[in-house]
């Protein structure tokens, strides 16, 4: 068998009512696109359909059995049909007594390996001896239908046919539907897209939150890699660097000058302080040339867009070297993929994410030069004489260690005692002078330079002090002496630092602080301007698809809030609405869940089984539907009208009229059933009809159990992994066009789309296989959480299911009791299939092992969440199934009459298909 993928659907066709609609090969293709296509799969290569049709129907449509057989595909067609009802039955003996369910006659098209047939005579749907359900009950078939459906299911079950004699088989089941009620369903479904998607808070302003140890190789090396490139953005030989040196090397002499200023001959002599001046004068006219030079290049820098080659060409000019982009730009696509995947990983909503993005397209865009024009202000001639007119105005502090010295000199100087106390002023005498002439020395034009008060306030004090000291302590001369000349060495130290701290503090007035600062800004802007230019192309356009990201991604936040949004209630006599549609399936109920009696009736195709039983498909008149007929019209072979065929071809006639089985043009002629019996619509059309409708799960067949949880808590975190998981599969074609530069508009909203179907196939994978089955799209590292996280349920039960006994009790036979008579009496011929959801794999698993069981070898773990259980295939006994090679009707009855009509009955009037049994012929 080929091997299923994740777009593997299995085509569900129901024979019994609108095969006539099925009568090309284009009709049979254009069915299969609808159902495929509403559900956002493609053509399939592999087609697996799955009809449900009756016995009789086996010849009767012999073209839509030929038409599936050969339908156009990659790979091979592989047909599963589902027979309910009893066979017409075969002519035993010279009398031809009517023998009900003796013969399963088929045409050679089903004999083929690709083909296999499961023949339930009656569902068997009756909890009590007391109910009285039709053999084709709809709520049981559709539970039968919707397991069968599941792909790994069908592929099993057809395997195992071929197994048998004729591949055809009678099933039995035991069934364990696990399940969440729709409301629950909806809620967290809902809860799920409002996570995935975030909250809009209406703020522009990006926030960049993701580090630069997070972001991908590539993108870190355009974000931060150019930082490292600003080292030698001037060439030696430039006009730029030409300037920047020359008021370089004048600031170097004026810091020179400064150094001889700040010595005790600067203090004496002015020719220092003139020389300052001078190399000061010069460092300005030299800043103006290279600040002239800046505002070149940030003019030619790139325009208000982005930078430019022709940009970059004139930054050449002008002597700046712009680094080479090397491959810095080789992998943009990749490592936004890589960074989205990350952030999607870490559990961020859409508009996080989209939000992170924005911030890197930020951080990213180069800047044109124009952009930095704004900034030369802070280090235009105006902004150095401020900064040097407010460096003057404050002098420097004086320290603690000055004051201190200059008090204990005073305190020295002063242990005289009279007459000799005089000498107590010389500390503070040389304070003073020291003041006046620094101050002198130091003189602005007309200002004479401030000059700090406390070290001259200090020697006084302490001279004041040493007087006192002296005058009650009584010290020899000596003493006096000793102390003045320890005194004048702390008063020349302190000196020195007061006209070292007051030079400084002039010079840095005068503009060697501010001239400094100027130049260093001014070479950092052009290193910027540099920076800016580096890949500037490469980064230009990252910044583009980052944004183009965030727009994608909001726009996949907006659809998924438009899914969230409650649905509108219709109005009352609107008609039903498409199954398919993004606000119909939610509501609709699945195959057994009690539906809600005020909704509005509902329209269905094949595409969704509990929904396509939902509506009658038969041709009535005046859009009557079936189960509105009188009960009390012709019936039986008497009965006008009463035919069961589907309009076209020859029959088994058990009615009178002029169709092959009736009167009118429908699949039941006008209406009716087989044997002449009322035709049951497949679904009734609304839900006061339906047959679950009052009960629940009490109306479901006595071989299904049901087990309904309240959801547990990783449910609405899981499926909000899902959709993210969803949303990177639907953005996987977007990043080949990110990669090759056509991250357009076009691929915006051809991902968009993309997007709003997955998420719309997501929502039809949820109802139809359950919550426990991953989607389509899983992370590969991400593990599917428990069926108590998900349900509130656990396995245990499906573990008990799964490993019964395989024996006759453990099934329910959906067999007739005439069809029981058929079936093989040896136990050893039947086929086991057991089954249950893969997700819960390891847990049924250890459930085994907890509890001594024996593994099962062959279990099936299937895709689908819902179902697990028990099925078995017993082959028929020998010679029940007749192969027979049908051909179209001729008008002549097998009497070699013309075809009878009016109220002449038997087999005089009986044109049968099968003209040649296959052992015949053989």
């Amino acid at each position: 068998m080929t091997p299923l993928d994740d777009t593997t659907a299995v085509v569900r066709l129901d024979l019994r009512s609108g095969a006539a609609a099925l009568a090309t090969a284009q009709a049979v293709r254009d069915r299969v696109a609808e159902q495929l296509g509403r559900a956002g799969l493609p053509e399939p290569d592999y087609p697996l359909f799955l009809v449900t049709d009756t016995p009789a129907g086996l010849t009767d449509h012999q073209l839509q059995y030929e038409l599936l057989s050969g339908y156009r595909a990659v790979g091979e067609t592989r047909i599963l049909v589902l027979l309910v009802g009893s066979s017409p039955g075969s002519y035993a003996g010279g009398d031809e007594a009517y023998l009900p369910d003796r013969r399963l006659v088929r045409p050679t098209t089903l004999r083929a390996s690709s083909t296999g047939l499961v023949w339930a005579g009656d569902l068997r749907s009756a909890r009590t001896a007391l109910d009285r359900p039709e053999p084709d009950d709809p709520a049981a078939l559709a539970v039968l239908v919707d397991l069968l459906s599941v792909p790994d299911v069908f592929v099993r079950v057809l395997e195992d046919l071929r197994k048998l004699p004729d591949s055809v088989a009678a099933p039995g089941v035991r069934l364990l539907e696990q399940d969440l009620p729709a409301e629950v369903r909806d809620r967290a479904w809902r809860d799920a897209l409002t996570r995935f998607a975030g909250e809009d808070s209406g703020s522009g302003d990006p926030v960049d939150i993701t580090p630069d140890a997070r972001l991908p190789e590539p993108l870190r090396a355009l974000v931060s890699g150019r930082d490292a490139r600003g080292q030698g953005h001037r060439r030696p030989d430039g006009p730029v660097n030409l300037a920047h040196r020359a008021c370089a090397e004048s600031l170097d002499r004026a810091d020179e000058d400064l150094v001889t200023l700040r010595a005790f001959p600067g203090l004496l002599h002015p020719a220092r302080r003139e020389a300052l001046e001078a190399d000061l004068q010069q460092a300005r006219e030299d800043l103006d040339g290279f600040r002239t030079l800046v505002e070149r290049a940030l003019q030619g820098g790139g325009g208000a867009a982005a930078p430019t080659a022709e940009a970059t060409a004139r930054l050449g000019a002008l002597g700046l070297r712009v680094p080479s982009a090397d491959s810095a730009g080789e992998r943009v696509g990749e490592g936004l993929r890589e960074l989205a995947g990350t952030l999607l990983g870490d559990g961020l909503a859409l508009r996080s994410v989209a939000q992170h993005f924005t911030a890197l397209a930020g951080r990213v865009e180069p800047v044109p030069g124009t952009a930095l024009l704004h900034r030369l202000a802070d280090h235009s001639e105006e902004s150095v004489n401020r900064g040097s007119a407010t460096e003057y105005a404050a002098p420097p502090r004086t320290s603690g260690g000055v004051l201190l010295m200059a008090g204990a000199a005073g305190l020295l100087g002063g242990l005289w005692q009279w007459p000799a106390v005089a000498a107590a002023l010389v500390v503070p005498v040389v304070f003073v002078l020291v003041a006046l002439v620094g101050a002198g020395r130091l003189r602005s034009g007309r200002r004479t330079a401030r000059w700090t008060a406390g070290p001259r306030v200090a020697a006084v004090a302490g001279a004041v002090a040493g007087a006192a000291a002296a005058y009650a302590l009584e010290p020899p001369l000596w003493l006096g002496g000793a102390g003045l000349l320890v005194g004048l060495g702390l008063t020349a130290e302190a000196v020195r630092r007061l006209w070292r701290d007051a030079a400084d503090s002039w010079a840095a007035g005068r503009g060697t602080t501010a001239l400094r600062t100027a130049l260093d800004g001014l070479d950092a802007l052009l290193a910027e301007l540099v920076r800016e230019h580096w890949a500037a192309e490469e980064r230009l356009y990252c910044a583009d698809a980052a944004r183009s990201v965030a727009g994608m991604l909001r726009a996949t936040a907006a659809a998924a809030d438009a899914q969230a949004a409650p649905e509108p209630v219709a109005p009352a006599g609107a008609g039903g609405s498409d199954p398919y549609g993004d606000d119909d399936w939610l509501s609709a109920p699945s195959a057994l869940e009690t539906l809600d009696s005020g909704a509005a009736d509902g329209g269905a195709d094949d595409g969704d089984w509990a929904a396509a039983y939902a509506w009658d498909n038969s041709p009535l008149q005046n859009g009557e539907r079936a189960d509105d007929r009188p009960d009390d019209r012709p019936t039986g072979r008497d009965g006008a009208g009463a035919g069961y065929g589907d309009g076209y071809g020859d029959g088994y006639a058990y009615g009178e009229g002029s169709g092959p089985y009736g009167e009118g043009s429908g699949p039941y002629g006008e209406g009716s059933g087989p044997y002449g019996a009322p035709a049951p619509a497949a679904y009734p059309a609304g839900p006061d009809d339906a047959p679950w409708a009052d009960g629940g799960s009490d109306r479901a067949p006595r071989w299904l159990d049901r087990e309904i949880g309240e959801g547990g808590p990783d449910l609405v975190a899981t499926l909000a992994g899902d959709l993210r998981n969803t949303a990177m599969a639907a953005m996987a074609p977007y990043w080949g066009a990110v990669e090759r530069g056509q991250a357009g508009a076009l691929a915006v909203s051809r991902t968009e789309e993309r997007v709003r179907e997955l998420l719309s196939a997501a929502r039809h994978h949820l109802w139809r296989y359950g919550v426990l089955a991953p989607p389509p799209y899983p992370a590969d590292h991400r593990a599917r959480t428990t069926a108590a996280g998900l349900l509130g349920t656990d396995s245990l039960r499906v573990a008990e299911l799964v490993g019964r006994e395989a024996d006759r009790g453990a099934v329910v036979q959906l067999s007739s009791p005439e069809q029981g008579a058929l079936l093989s009496r040896d136990p050893e011929a039947a086929r086991w299939i057991r089954f249950a959801p893969a997700t819960l794999q390891g847990e049924v698993e250890a459930a085994w092992r907890k509890s001594g069981s024996p593994p099962v070898e062959d279990a099936l773990w299937t895709s689908s969440g819902r179902y697990a259980g028990l099925i078995r295939l017993t082959p028929l006994r020998m010679g029940v199934v007749d192969t027979v090679l049908p051909r179209q009707s001729t008008g002549t009855s097998r009497t070699g009459g013309p075809r009878a009509g009016g109220g002449n009955t038997g087999r005089a009037e009986t044109t049968v298909h099968a003209e040649f049994r296959e052992d015949d012929r053989w």
